[in-house]
């Protein structure tokens, strides 16, 4: 009978076999073991020989899965340098000290994570203690991605380091009175510690690999040789289902990135349960890896389980735990030995004879407690493969118990990420638990005290004594002081003020044209970092890739296709450009890197990110909203900006909106501009602001949003005229009057401003010019570079009012004494020029493109939304017909002729 799983010789034709009787030979020894001795036994074999095959270099798939015991087995570990039971006392201390915090702090329901750090601290201060180089190191240090929900223990350590006080862990949550901890990673509000936000969850993992890959990058381009920093990234198992968790693991591996580890926190729970709860999350993850090309390290069990694996001559313990789904293996954590011994040695023959000889204390110590992540012995060795593996990044599987060392009422109980506070008694059983010298007379009034050793006593003493070998505290954030970048040559700037003269110029390419000007400066030209989505030659930027190179850690190892034309596609290892491929994530993690090497490296550079508007904002906002956390410094640049404006691709490409929701950032500055000259004006202040000499009250920690536009139009001349540069980097300023214009309007015309933004400002010429010829209306035009600056300042202003200060805004300033009424346009949503209405004195109106976009001419596609010329035209007729300036049939005439 054939065997209907044999490889039939049809489906060799591709992979020939030179010796048949040998592939016989092997496939009937296969069969013997597994009718010997079982296909648990064959399976073994299999999975040695494919080991085997890999560590030899043996062209084969990866072995994506191994049995689900640790990596390193006991007797590999190595020993751990330093006083073990030193590093014991000073976790007690950390532990007590960060649920206190959270306890303390649930009086005023500001809320707080517990179980995060109690699962996590051996994670954590083995690395303090070992590994995570401060900032005196060589290079910049370590670089840490701190699990946001584990924050409580960070500041507990940072306490017990005289970093911390107890009024600041008092204020935990509390920051508004000052003094106040965030209850996250947060260097915006706590900039000497924290370097990098990781709450939102995801986001950390996704910039831990970019700034490992950054890192490379300022050493291959020989800015600064940061090869002896190590990027360490700390995440929740459940933190992985993020999509942005994994969506670059094959970009770490591609471009071996062996100076990054990502160490998951694996206690099987995420916010309301189990993780994987049917499945083995574990395991899941490790293929994950795997399959991508990741070094993996498993530490998931103690050294109480040695006894066990010891015993388990069958490997019928290894399969069982294999078995085991993860939400199993929590209900072990609350069950007694009785249960476990019937639902976990009873389900195999072999194992119920193994627990014969295992007393149940020794069943409850392995289940409750022994966990790898729980063990420093175990997660030294894990750390050290880490750091000295090389070729590949490695992620180091740790299981640990949610809750551990809180008490059966923590321990992986499914609600414990909400419980916020122990009670006195749980405390008293954690102190006995730890070891900690706490008298009960210390707890007064029911409330837990705060404990600490002593500054000068052997704990704090051994733990700064390890921080100083290490380079000095840690995690720590440090803005060094360096001189301000010289300002690019005026002549960049300048070229930009006499206006292209006939030529047809579209503001995308302004920029890019600025763009090669500046990265030519011999002072700061090395030092901006441009960055594409994998759309350069959409914007004009191939003749970018001789010049200064795309960069690849290996360098170029293949002849391009185009090597023989001017503009070639050019990929070096010191080359300036990152092209990303199709990943705006990636990109944006990117841009967050470059954008805070000021601070992470002591190493200011200039990224200019450059993407359709359209997918920015919408895509990746979250992220943008992380880089104002971080105070990340640059300029974002949405190209093929506008809802009517890219022609052609429709609904899905046409931005009306980024402007509205980058409005929302703090951190961000947006601008609409409608010239090139004001494209140059608005960089060099930004370079000014971000990398110079920032004014009085001016903020450096912002980053610009710049919309430019793929529409080749006539650039005009910079205006002449004081005030023009002020008016454009705060959002407005005159462009013409009818009469500069060249319109004569009659003495007594009526009059109406035009506010235009963008590309927009076009459409209000052209109406302009027909409310003079056929309408006798005299109109004067203004550019309204950011609407969303000029309301930053009116807030501002109206704060200011709060406090008793008399201040104008500058949109009331610019528009005093201006006749008539305002009308408004933009080729996004009316809710953009909509966010000045209230602070305008005259009658304000606006338009814009509101709706979703559609796939047309630009002509047609201004005329759908009514946004063209003509349309101004009988908006602002109607303006003027309800102040009785001009008869209400000239409204009804013009739509007629016009046909609307």
């Amino acid at each position: 009978m054939t065997d209907p799983n044999a490889i039939q010789p049809s489906e060799l034709d591709q992979l020939p076999d030179r010796d048949p009787e040998e592939t016989a030979e092997w496939q009937a020894s296969l069969d013997a073991v597994a009718k010997a001795a079982g296909p648990h036994r064959a399976a073994y074999l299999m999975r040695r020989t494919l080991e085997r095959a890999e560590g030899a270099g043996i062209a084969l798939p990866k072995l994506l899965e191994t049995d689900y015991v640790n990596t390193i087995p006991t007797a590999a570990e190595p020993s751990v340098p330093g006083d073990e039971e030193m590093e014991a006392r000073i976790t007690a201390w950390n532990r007590w000290n960060a649920a206190a915090m959270v306890t303390r702090g649930s009086k005023y329901g500001v809320g707080g994570h517990i179980a995060t750090f109690a699962s996590a601290a051996w994670l954590y201060e083995t690395g303090f203690n070992h590994f995570f180089k401060g900032k005196e190191a060589d290079g910049s240090g370590d670089q840490l991605y701190i699990q946001g929900h584990a924050s409580p223990g960070i500041y507990a350590r940072a306490f017990l380091d005289g970093r911390l006080n107890e009024h600041h862990l008092d204020n935990f949550r509390r920051e508004s009175g000052g003094n106040g901890l965030p209850s996250y990673p947060h260097p915006r509000r706590l900039p000497w510690l924290w370097e990098f936000p990781t709450v939102s969850m995801g986001l950390g993992p996704l910039s831990a690999i970019y700034q490992a890959r950054f890192n490379r990058y300022l050493t291959n381009r020989g800015i600064k040789d940061v090869s002896a920093s190590h990027v360490w990234a700390f995440l929740g198992d459940g933190e992985m289902d993020e999509p942005e968790s994994t969506a670059a693991l094959a970009l770490a591996a591609r471009e071996e990135l062996d100076n990054l580890t990502f160490v998951i926190n694996c206690n099987l729970q995420r916010l309301d349960g189990p993780v994987r709860a049917n499945f083995k999350i574990v395991q899941e993850l490790e293929a994950q890896f795997r399959g991508a090309g990741w070094n993996v390290v498993k530490t998931l069990w103690g050294s109480a389980w040695d006894e066990l694996f010891q015993l388990d001559t069958t490997g019928a313990l290894v399969r069982r735990l294999r078995q085991v789904p993860d939400a199993q293996v929590q209900t072990y954590q609350t069950r007694d030995a009785a249960y476990i011994r019937q639902d976990f040695f009873g389900a195999d023959p072999a194992l119920a004879e193994m627990a014969k000889l295992i007393g149940d204390d020794k069943i409850l110590d392995c289940f409750h407690f022994s966990r790898g992540g729980h063990e420093p012995r175990k997660v030294y060795a894990a750390y050290k493969a880490a750091v000295e593996h090389k070729g590949a990044p490695t992620v180091i599987l740790a299981q640990t118990v949610k809750g551990h060392t809180l008490g059966q009422g923590f321990a992986s109980k499914n609600a414990n990420h909400q419980m916020k506070k122990l009670s006195v008694d749980e405390f008293k059983a954690m102190r006995d638990l730890l070891g900690l010298p706490i008298a009960d007379s210390a707890f007064v009034d029911g409330v837990v005290p705060y404990a600490h050793p002593g500054a000068d006593s052997p704990e704090v003493r051994y733990l700064q004594e390890r921080r100083a070998a290490l380079g000095g505290p840690a995690p720590a954030r440090r803005v060094h002081p360096v001189a301000p970048l010289p300002a690019p040559a005026e002549k960049a700037f300048a070229s930009f003020d006499k206006g292209s003269g006939s030529q047809n110029v579209a503001t995308t390419m302004a920029f890019v044209r600025l763009v090669k000007d500046l990265v030519r400066d011999k002072e700061t030209g090395k030092r901006w970092v441009p960055i594409v989505p994998d759309e350069a030659r959409t914007f004009g930027m191939e003749s970018l890739f001789p010049s200064l190179g795309i960069y690849s850690p290996k360098g170029q190892t293949y002849e391009p296709v185009d090597r023989d034309q001017l503009m070639y596609y050019k990929e070096a290892k010191n080359g300036q450009i990152l092209n990303e491929g199709i990943t705006e994530a990636g990109s944006m993690a990117d841009f967050i890197a470059a954008s805070t090497s000021y601070a992470t490296h002591g190493e200011a550079m200039i990224p200019f990110y450059i993407f359709y508007s359209m997918f920015g904002w919408q895509r990746t906002a979250d992220q943008m909203w992380q880089l104002g956390d971080q105070l990340g410094r640059g300029f974002l640049v949405g190209a093929t900006a506008g809802r009517t404006t890219l022609t052609g691709e429709g609904l899905q490409h046409a931005d009306g909106h980024s402007p509205v929701i980058a409005a929302t950032n703090p951190a961000a500055l947006t601008y609409d501009p409608a010239f090139a000259y004001e494209i140059a004006t608005i960089v060099k202040d930004g370079l000014r602001r971000m990398y110079g000499e920032a004014a009085p009250g001016e903020d450096p920690d912002v980053f610009y949003y710049l919309t430019v536009y793929n529409e080749p139009l006539p650039q005009p001349a910079k205006p002449s005229g004081l005030g023009i540069d002020e008016g454009i980097v705060k959002g407005l300023y005159r462009f013409n009057t009818a009469e500069s214009a060249g319109l004569s309007p009659a003495v007594n015309a009526p009059r109406i401003q035009l506010l235009g933004s963008g590309t927009a400002i076009h459409w209000v010429l052209k109406a302009q010019q027909l409310l003079a010829e056929e309408w006798g209306v005299a109109a004067d035009v203004w550019s309204a570079t950011s609407w969303s600056e000029l309301r930053r300042d009116a807030l501002e202003a109206d704060e200011a009012l709060l406090r008793g200060e008399e201040r104008v805004p500058y949109v009331r300033q610019a528009l005093q004494g201006a006749e008539g009424p305002v009308l408004a346009v933009s080729d996004y949503m009316r809710q953009v020029p909509d966010q000045i209405a209230q602070w305008v004195e005259q009658d304000y109106s606006s338009l814009g493109a509101d709706g979703f976009g559609l796939s047309d001419t630009r002509e047609a596609a201004r005329r759908h939304f009514g946004v063209d010329a003509e349309s101004i035209v009988v908006a602002a007729l109607a303006q003027l017909a309800k102040r009785g300036e001009v008869k209400a049939t000239a409204v009804k005439e013009a739509r007629e002729r016009y046909g609307l």
